[in-house]
């Protein structure tokens, strides 16, 4: 067998190696929870796209701001005008890298998220936790909740607002992702 054909044989190995690393999103769904004073406020999002490449330990993922889905539509309609402004700031994203997950081993494992966290045009580097499981249909399982301070990510809270929305939200965050 000539090298070239060898070489070829080779490198398309490593490619199907490579491409058998990465997962993509089946399914996401994230939340956040505002406890406030007078009213607490939740919404869901099941819109989100994610990526995580093993052979990296490279993970992002990118929630589109406006499906977020609220129990009030004046909520929703505050939340993307007033408060995230979707039109200017269409997308907040995590771009990052999973330190402490083994591949190869069974079960649940609690890992840090560390890399950079973009909400409202501001991107702030951050370490989440999170618990990655390899499920028995070789799919992963993401699941990390954590909190966002609003003030962080220059989100304004109006005075005449301050009984209504926290300074700080609950963010829940749940993947399921697929080999590519």
């Amino acid at each position: 067998m000539n090298k070239l054909t060898l070489l070829a044989g080779f490198l398309l190995l490593l490619n199907f190696q490579v491409s058998a690393q990465r997962y993509t999103a089946e399914k996401s769904t994230i939340t956040f929870f505002s406890d406030a004073t007078i009213e607490d406020i939740k919404a869901t999002n099941s819109q989100a796209a994610g990526i995580v490449d093993l052979s990296s330990s490279g993970f992002a993922f990118s929630i589109p701001i406006k499906d977020f889905e609220f129990e009030k539509n004046l909520m929703k309609e505050h939340f993307n005008e007033k408060y995230l402004e979707a039109e200017k700031f269409p997308k907040a994203t995590f771009q990052g890298k999973m330190n402490g997950f083994d591949a190869a081993k069974a079960g649940q494992q609690n890992v840090k998220a560390i890399g950079k966290l973009l909400i409202h045009g501001v991107t702030k580097e951050v370490e989440l936790p999170a618990t990655i499981e390899v499920t028995a249909d070789k799919k992963l399982s993401i699941l990390s909740t954590f909190i966002v301070k609003l003030e962080d990510y220059k989100i304004k809270i109006p005075k005449l607002m301050w009984q209504n929305i926290a300074e700080q939200v609950e963010v829940k965050v749940d993947f399921t992702l697929i080999q590519k």
